[in-house]
């Protein structure tokens, strides 16, 4: 696990979620191999959805560009290792 080594970059969560966030994203690294962005943010977008509700998007790379309306209190922003992971429920229409 690499709980503590991440830095967040933005975040408008709440520290618990934030907490989450990051132990979710040092599983999914223990569980899938760090080429694997596809199947390391599906695994963070599922678990966020179960625990959360739907509606949960999930982003992992080393190199993107986004733009996009979240709701209040759902967004992170941070790195780990050589990703960066983008976390945040869709603002409801």
């Amino acid at each position: 696990m690499l709980e503590g080594k991440a830095l967040i970059e933005d975040t408008d969560m709440p520290p618990k979620m934030q907490i989450h966030a990051m132990s979710s994203a040092s599983g999914a690294l223990d569980l899938f191999d760090v080429f694997d962005c596809k199947s390391i943010a599906a695994h963070i977008k599922k678990e966020f959805d179960k625990c959360y509700g739907g509606g949960w998007q999930c982003v992992v790379g080393s190199n993107f560009g986004c733009y996009f309306t979240h709701s209040k209190g759902t967004f992170i922003y941070f790195t780990l290792e050589t990703l960066n992971f983008l976390i945040f429920k869709g603002e409801s229409s």
